[in-house]
């Protein structure tokens, strides 16, 4: 658990999980693949299929 000092601190220290929990960290929904990298795959099939 993390206790921030201020509401910038909080601001950022929770930016950075949002972004980590986004781009880096996989999901066993998408195959283990991030949500960024999922929704990638799903947009190069639908360029492909137009």
């Amino acid at each position: 658990m993390n206790a921030f000092e201020t509401g910038s601190e909080a601001r950022k220290g929770i930016g950075a999980w949002i972004t980590y929990y986004n781009a880096e960290r996989p999901h066993s929904t998408h195959g283990l693949l991030t949500p960024g990298k999922a929704y990638d795959t799903h947009n190069q099939h639908l360029k492909a299929a137009a």
